[in-house]
This record gives structure tokens, C-alpha cells and sequence, in this order.
């Protein structure tokens, strides 16, 4: 079988305090990912969800940027193009998080991952599928649908260097079949960046990254914004890398910071000799979800699928 993971990578989830000022959130995300580059060595670099901004439905419409047609302008999306500076200055493979998306065409929002390449070439772009509606009584109510709409669309980048990796969005890690169709396919690593808010980050947040690793023998990274006590929605903060065996490489705490891990093919490997799951599903008996699905690999302009 192919090596998944061509030759090792190193990782680094970048948790920043996402604020009300654009600016400011675009400068610090530029410094962050320089220091994640530079001083740590990182080729794949993750931001947090909405990290332009806060994170919100009120929120929504008043910071979405319009993204189509791409490329868009630089008044039409400021972030589009910081992003794609940033990526080339770093070197890097740069998963800009995500940020709200208007479109014109619908006149919808979405909330929206771009994920660019080291020459700042865009590579792919990811809607959030499932939206985050839910209410726990007497902890958090929170419905995206009431401003939000969904994306349709298994997202997979070719990384030439080092392989496939799959990126949804937060609320996406807890849909097991949309992981298993992107490890399926070829993905080494699944990433999520993800506001997990302080009720289901202690009860979910890490479960759900480990649930989602030993489920596929893959590595999973969930990228947080910091914690903001002062802000309307409080992140769980807490990013973190698993491996393929589930265990945890690295986690955060609620504050800022940058976290890394390297990533190997053999890890992969050895885990999937010993506990050989790849070989024993049992596709008589139940559906192999990954035939159903055609996973969209690359495809940066979703009016082009």
C-alpha cells in the first residue's frame, strides 16, 4: 500500500484571540504564522474559526466578506488576499481558518475555509456542512441556520510534497461519515478548525478529536480561537493534534499560542498493521459510505462544482 503521508510534516494549530478588529485579527494572524514558520519549522499552518472576527450571527452578515467570483477584489475580500500574503511570505500551507461568506449570486452566508498554498495560490475552499444548532437548557442555545447556510461539499487538498488532507469546520467533527469519506480517500490528516464553546469543549472537544482519529487511523488537529472572557461567545480554547492510535501529541490551554507536532507516514502505518481495521470492515454487511460520495479535491471556487 501507498504511503498516505509521503515524508514527515510538522503541523502548527495557531490559536489567536479573534477580535472585533479585522486589522488587528489579520496582523496578528500574520505575525502568528510567520513564528509558526520561522522559529518552529511548520509546513502546514491552521488557524482558528472565524478568526477575522467574532464569532456570532450577529456577527455574520456585518463581517462577511464576498469571495466569488474568485479571485475576489481586495475591497471584496481584504481577507482573501492576507491570506494568500501570508502563505506565500511563510512558505507555507496555509488553512486560513474560516471567515463569513456573502454571496451575491443566493444571497446567502456561509461560514468559509480557505486554504492556500506556499506560492499563495488558492488550493481549495470548504462551506461548513453541518451548521451548529443546538440547545442545551440552562447551558447554551445557538442556532448558525438562523443567519447561516450550508456547505455541500467532502473538501481535499493534494499537498504534492506530502499528500491528501481533508478540512471541515467545527461542528463537522461530529459527523463521523464525513471523516471516514475523507480517510477513505486518501487523507492523512483532518483538520477542524473549531469554536467549541465552554459547555461542549469540556464535555466533547477532545472526545471528539480522538473519536474521530482512532475511527480512521489518521491524525486529526482541532484549531480553537483563545479564550476572550469579554466577548459575547467564550471559545473553549484547549487545540490540540492527535495521532492516528489516538493519542493526544500536543493541547493548548485557553490562551494564545501555537502548537506543533511532526506527522509521519510510519505512524500511519504501524498503527494500522496492528489494529488492521482498513482490512477487516465488513462491506457485505454494511454500506462503504466513501463509494457513495465523490470528494471534492481542490476545487477553490464552489460555483464551479
Amino acid at each position: 500500500m501507498a504511503k498516505l503521508l509521503k515524508q514527515p510534516v510538522k503541523l502548527a494549530l495557531v490559536q489567536l484571540a479573534c477580535t472585533a478588529d479585522k486589522t488587528h485579527n489579520l496582523a496578528a494572524a500574520r505575525r502568528q504564522v510567520l513564528s509558526a514558520a520561522r522559529e518552529h519549522g511548520a509546513r502546514i499552518v491552521v488557524l482558528p474559526e472565524c478568526f477575522n472576527s467574532p464569532y456570532g450571527t450577529p456577527y455574520f452578515p456585518k463581517y462577511a466578506e464576498t469571495l466569488l467570483p474568485s479571485p475576489p477584489s481586495e475591497a471584496a475580500s481584504p481577507t482573501f488576499h492576507a491570506l494568500s500574503r501570508i502563505a506565500a511570505e511563510a512558505k507555507v500551507y496555509l488553512v486560513g481558518g474560516s471567515i463569513p461568506e456573502f454571496e451575491p449570486k443566493s444571497e446567502k452566508l456561509f461560514n468559509t475555509s480557505l486554504t492556500f498554498g506556499p506560492d499563495g495560490t488558492l488550493l481549495a475552499t470548504h462551506r461548513k456542512v453541518h451548521l451548529f444548532d443546538i440547545d442545551i437548557p440552562g447551558k447554551i442555545r445557538f442556532k448558525e441556520s438562523e443567519v447561516l447556510s450550508p456547505g455541500d461539499k467532502v473538501t481535499m487538498i493534494d499537498l504534492p510534497e506530502y499528500g491528501k488532507i481533508a478540512v471541515a469546520i467545527c461542528y463537522d467533527v461530529r459527523f463521523p461519515e464525513l471523516a471516514t469519506i475523507a480517510a477513505r480517500k486518501g487523507a492523512f490528516l483532518l483538520l477542524y478548525p473549531g469554536a467549541f464553546n465552554m459547555t461542549t469543549g469540556t464535555l466533547h472537544w477532545e472526545l471528539l478529536a480522538r473519536a474521530r482519529a482512532v475511527d480512521n487511523q489518521v491524525y486529526v488537529g482541532l484549531c480553537s480561537p483563545a479564550r476572550d472572557t469579554g466577548a459575547d461567545y467564550h471559545a473553549w480554547g484547549h487545540s490540540l493534534i492527535v495521532d492516528p492510535n489516538a493519542a493526544v501529541l500536543g493541547q493548548l490551554d485557553e490562551k494564545e499560542g501555537i502548537l506543533t507536532a511532526e506527522l509521519t507516514g510510519e505512524k500511519i502505518e504501524e498503527t494500522r498493521k496492528g489494529i488492521p481495521i482498513y482490512t477487516q470492515r465488513r462491506f457485505d454487511v454494511y454500506p462503504d459510505v466513501s463509494e457513495e460520495v465523490k470528494a471534492e479535491i481542490g476545487n477553490p471556487d464552489p460555483s464551479l462544482s
